[in-house]
């Protein structure tokens, strides 16, 4: 894990390395509280309703009306591997779901509470952001034996603003490791500019738009192995990836994007919140 920040240093450390790990951010109890909110939200949802997987390959294959909807909702997304040809669970549903997406911290009491602190406030503008907005969410379960990989991405592929102010808010709720799929990060690599958007089209599906074919460098990525209660700050146009999760141990992780209540943002961006407004940290 990397060495511990000083409160001086942080943002140097972040406009420098475009990330900032930040150990201990949450307590146990705050990440335990959300676990079992968790749990309360997927002991009440019918599989039976949606059938929609969630895959970082072929997105646009796997962009459904479900999911296109889900910008000022909660809604659920199975892992690909959760599901058999026929189209059946092959696991109990609190092991087949790949996450949970994109407004709790607008919908739920207990995400609200989580993501909107004053401790989250202060550091996202000691990191420069003077208005910030809380677009999505996404409680992350990178379930044992099948959690998917999710591929080398920009977030501000996703969530496009100008100028480019989306900044990923990722928590630990349980240790991530190499072995059940941890992030991995790029150094210095928001420095190549952003490669891609994902957006609406013309006929209401998706696509991706290449802003520079050059691919993404992804020399120098290392594991970020971090305890439970760890906050991880991404900057929009740092690389970043995260591998399978083939051992036995889960990874949960919950994850806020927040960008300028003053910036552009995207009428073609994937994600819209038609019937919520955005709103900051108070």
């Amino acid at each position: 894990m990397p060495r511990p920040i000083a409160p001086s240093e942080r943002r140097d450390t972040f406009e420098r390395d475009g990330f900032l790990v930040l150990p201990g951010f949450v307590s146990a109890e705050a990440c335990l509280a959300l676990k079992r909110r968790v749990e309360e939200l997927v002991d009440a949802f019918d599989p039976e309703a949606h059938r929609s997987i969630f895959s970082t390959h072929e997105q646009t294959r796997t962009s459904d009306d479900y999911f296109l909807a889900s910008g000022d909702k909660v809604r659920f997304f199975f892992e690909e591997g959760a599901l058999g040809p026929d189209g059946r669970l092959r696991v109990p549903k609190e092991r087949a779901l790949n996450k949970i997406a994109h407004a709790m911290h607008d919908l739920d009491p207990v995400f609200d509470r989580f993501s909107r602190t004053p401790a989250l406030a202060a550091l996202t503008a000691e990191l420069g952001l003077s208005r910030p907005v809380l677009v999505q969410s996404m409680y992350i379960f990178k379930q044992p034996h099948i959690g998917g990989e999710v591929v080398c991405h920009q977030d501000a592929t996703f969530l496009y603003t100008e100028p480019m102010t989306v900044t990923g808010l990722w928590f630990a709720l349980e240790d991530a490791t190499i072995e059940n799929g941890c992030l991995w990060v790029v150094p210095g690599g928001h420095r190549q500019g952003l490669k891609k958007r994902f957006l609406r089209d013309e006929r209401g599906s998706t696509r991706f738009e290449v802003l520079d074919p050059v691919p993404l460098v992804e020399d120098g990525a290392f594991p970020l192995e971090v305890p439970a209660g760890t906050l991880v700050v991404l900057h929009g146009l740092l690389p970043h990836r995260s591998e399978e999760n083939r051992s036995a141990r889960s990874r949960h992780a919950y994850t806020v994007h927040v960008v300028e209540a003053d910036a552009y943002y995207a009428a073609d961006n994937w994600l819209q919140r038609p019937d919520l407004p955005l709103r900051g940290f108070s």
